[in-house]
């Protein structure tokens, strides 16, 4: 190898982990991916992926048949330390990094001189800096990165965040091609890592500070959250004036710098509907804009529901069943994370047997063995296929898979339809 990464950690297999983790392997590296779930590591140490991503399974397989790849329930002594834990919100909006330091304290033991520490996990302001003053508070005897730090030793420890950029159902390409975006909490550690990234990223690799790695992935994740706000605002403003909002975003999108997204049920995933709130828990007062289209985007899912009340009320009995179509946050995956879909459907099968408790609530879903376990507290809401859901008096589209899209509008004809995708609409 023309570098000198010999060894990889990689802490936390999940979405994010477990791909970048066979893709470096890929490289010729040896990579230890270290998770808490016991049952996660027995799978990948078989050759199997606990992942449903397109080629990650095969990829998977053959990694860790080489020996290059293997999982374990702590961390050894490496070159490099990769964090891809998650970092969710608090009832008060607030990022939760126990998480993240729960990783720092996992490696801390087997931390040497030389080493590169990597968070990919999204962090708010500040805390990569933060990671790095809890490695230095746990082994004392180590020197560890410090910001602007420059004209003298920069430690014996490198700390940078370079935060993930991929898209479910693309990963392996995108781990790939996409261009990334390093930050150091000194100058050395954003070398170091870029470094690293370049053993097996192809996009370029861009250096900057700490800070502003952290703020560009939040401000990329809050800038999609605005315009799909706006979006799903314009399609209210739509239904008051009796307007198709499909049409009219197409028309629109015909102005040369226009491109206003598709509006929906709301946002999902484990990005944009998490990573605005990191901005707004910091800088409530300044960051009004981000703050309102997070609410836009959050109060869908009860505008959904109050449409499908809106419906069963104006029949007046005539409905006797409901179907919603899709569960995913997104079309043609089976992630649930956050998903808008989801919370509609726990909505309604809440609402259904106190207010219409003669009308049965099913879900259709594709890309979805059984029910997910955010549904599992709902006995009566069953799971069918799609001629049964098109067999229901009130279709609910949710996602659009690529199953529904091919849907002819004949086969809903006389349906009564809550479209939130545009699927029979346009």
């Amino acid at each position: 190898m023309s570098h000198d990464f010999n060894t990889c950690v990689m802490i936390g297999l999940g979405y994010i982990g477990l791909p970048t983790a066979a893709v470096i392997a890929r490289t010729g590296i040896k990579v230890l991916g270290v998770d808490i779930n016991q049952h996660t590591v027995d799978t990948i140490n078989a050759g199997l992926c606990p992942i449903e991503e397109k080629g990650l399974p095969e990829l998977v397989g053959e990694m860790v048949a080489s020996g290059r790849l293997s999982a374990a329930t702590r961390p050894s002594p490496g070159d490099v330390f990769v964090i891809a834990v998650p970092t969710p919100f608090e009832g008060t909006y607030k990022p939760d990094l126990s998480y993240v330091e729960a990783a720092m304290r996992s490696i801390a033991p087997v931390l040497a001189k030389g080493n590169l520490v990597l968070l990919e996990s999204t962090i708010p302001v500040g805390a990569t800096e933060q990671a790095a003053r809890w490695i230095e508070m746990l082994r004392p005897d180590l020197t560890v990165s410090h910001r602007g730090r420059e004209d003298g030793p920069v430690g014996d420890v490198l700390v940078a965040h370079c935060p993930e950029r991929i898209l479910p159902g693309q990963m392996i390409r995108e781990l790939v091609e996409n261009d990334r975006v390093i930050g150091g909490v000194c100058k050395a550690a954003a070398e170091r890592g870029r470094a690293f990234y370049k053993t097996f990223v192809k996009g370029d690799c861009l250096t900057t500070d700490a800070r502003t790695a952290e703020l560009c992935k939040l401000s990329e994740n809050a800038f999609r959250d605005v315009n799909i706000a706006f979006a799903n605002e314009l399609s209210v403003i739509c239904e008051e004036y009796g307007i198709s909002v499909w049409e009219l975003i197409g028309l629109a999108n015909h102005h040369p710098r226009v491109n206003i997204l598709q509006p929906g049920p709301g946002v999902g995933g484990h990005c944009i509907a998490v990573d605005p709130w990191f901005i707004v828990s910091a800088m409530d007062d300044k960051a009004r804009l981000i703050r309102e289209a997070r609410w836009i985007n959050s109060g869908r899912p009860r505008q959904v529901v109050r449409k499908v009340l809106e419906k069963l009320e104006a029949s007046e009995g005539a409905i006797r069943s409901i179907a919603c179509f899709g569960l995913s946050y997104k079309p043609n995956i089976d992630d649930v994370r956050e998903s808008p879909a989801i919370e509609v459907v726990e909505y309604l099968a809440r609402e259904l047997p106190l207010s219409h408790p003669s009308v049965s609530l099913s879900v259709v879903e594709p890309f979805l063995e059984e029910m997910p376990k955010h549904l599992a507290g709902f006995p009566d809401v069953t799971k069918i296929g799609i001629d049964a859901g098109l067999q229901a008096d009130l279709i609910v589209m949710l996602v659009d898979h690529r199953q529904f899209r091919d849907i002819p509008a004949e086969r809903v004809a006389g349906k009564v339809l809550v479209d939130t995708r545009g699927v029979w609409s346009r």
